[in-house]
């Protein structure tokens, strides 16, 4: 029964496109089967290992904001001398009962930090590297403190055995390979699409659209919740809109330079043109018939329609027919836009207001959520702005780690 569910993780893992995604719910996953308190991911950059997501059911509730530690720039080396830096360096899996216990002939110890500043006690850990098909270092991934599930009352730290170790390889570990290899090359693709577009227009940053995407992410994950959304839903519409929303303002560029680049204000007359960017992005889905390139096309033509109806382009009856004058010929409002179209209205503008431009400075996170706020019921979702709302410290978390 156990190796019947553990083949049907693995085939969701390989249905999944986002990179972080793919890694989270590997993490969650890999847990639950192993009945583990914690758990912890790193990701190989460069010839170190950065710490990317962490799961700890004693520290973190749920909801806590804290879960958002997988925005950190903590890294560590590749050499001998930590836990999951030896993994990584000798590509070894590690099963130890007890880190406080380390033999002190090993070249590894034990860092204490995280123990101490949140009174915790990391005993057993199962340290795995995660490799790709060429055997090529992707990352480590280390589950932390068995459970007894005998113990219903109290929580007691056992080992991991030896077939924990084989399952977490068979299954787990393997599995993570093949698709974050998979996720990565799905990546690159979608990055060089918007490397394209920042050729073009200076505002249209990596960092900008990657920020884009995790606000997305974050605030529909909140609303989706609160409507009752069942959980396996909630996470394809996720790993969908993650890739999707990077590719918001993609049809910028088929805008001309001369109005892109603009350091000041721009005419009525150029920013009807540039209202035509929704227009060129959607034409690049036009024959979509995959789940990512269908939400792509949405919201490239749904992210500038507000709330109330005075948004752009409206209803489009040809896309290869739109031009300046017929644009806005029927307005969109409320939830005739696109639900995708809708979450990344408010993680767009949100993301322009705390940055700065060639017009504006940077303003405040705090004048930029009043703003966010002050358009709920007319520019945006009021229930989207209460999503926002209820997890600005986890926007905020991701505006510090992707910054320009």
């Amino acid at each position: 029964m156990i190796y019947k569910k553990l083949v049907e993780k693995t085939l969701e893992f390989n249905q999944l496109n986002d990179y972080d995604l793919i890694l989270e719910t590997i993490l969650s996953e890999t847990r639950k089967f192993l009945n583990a308190d914690a758990g912890t991911i790193y990701v190989k950059k460069g010839n170190k290992l950065k710490f990317h997501y962490f799961q700890n059911d004693t520290v973190l509730s749920n909801e806590d904001e804290g879960k958002i530690h997988r925005f950190s720039s903590l890294k560590l080396p590749i050499n001998d001398e930590s836990i999951a830096g030896y993994s990584a360096k000798n590509k070894k899996v590690l099963n130890i009962p007890d880190v406080y216990e380390l033999d002190k002939n090993l070249p590894f110890k034990f860092n204490k930090a995280y123990d101490l500043s949140n009174n915790y006690r990391t005993k057993s850990v199962l340290t795995i590297p995660i490799t790709d098909s060429n055997n090529s270092l992707l990352g480590v991934m280390q589950i932390i403190n068995k459970l007894d599930p005998d113990c219903k009352t109290e929580k007691v730290i056992i080992p991991f055995s030896e077939e924990d170790e084989k399952i977490i390889l068979k299954y787990f570990a393997v599995q993570a390979g093949i698709a974050l290899e998979r996720a990565m090359l799905t990546r690159e693709i979608v990055l060089r699409m918007v490397k394209m577009a920042e050729m073009r227009d200076p505002k249209e940053t990596g960092a900008h659209v990657k920020r884009v995407s995790y606000y997305s992410a974050i605030i529909y994950e909140n609303w989706a919740r609160k409507k009752g959304i069942p959980e396996k839903d909630i996470l394809k519409n996720i790993d969908i809109l993650k890739t999707a929303a990077i590719l918001h303002d993609v049809g910028k560029v088929a805008i001309p330079d001369t109005i892109l680049k603009k350091p000041g204000k721009l005419t009525e007359d150029e920013f009807n043109i540039i209202k035509l960017h929704t227009i060129f992005g959607a034409r690049l889905f036009e024959n979509a018939t995959q789940p990512v390139d269908i939400a792509a096309k949405e919201i490239a033509l749904s992210h500038h329609e507000k709330w109330d109806g005075t948004g752009y382009p409206g209803f489009v009856n040809d896309i290869n027919e739109c031009n300046v004058e017929n644009i806005c010929s029927k307005p969109k409002k409320g939830e005739e836009i696109p639900l995708f179209g809708r979450v990344v209205a408010i993680a767009d503008v949100f993301d322009a207001l705390v940055s700065k431009r060639v017009y504006k400075p940077a303003w405040s996170i705090e004048e930029s959520v009043k703003i966010i706020n002050n358009g709920s019921g007319s520019h945006f979702d009021p229930l989207m702005v209460e999503a926002f709302n209820a997890t600005i410290n986890k926007i905020k978390s991701v505006l510090e780690y992707f910054k320009e």
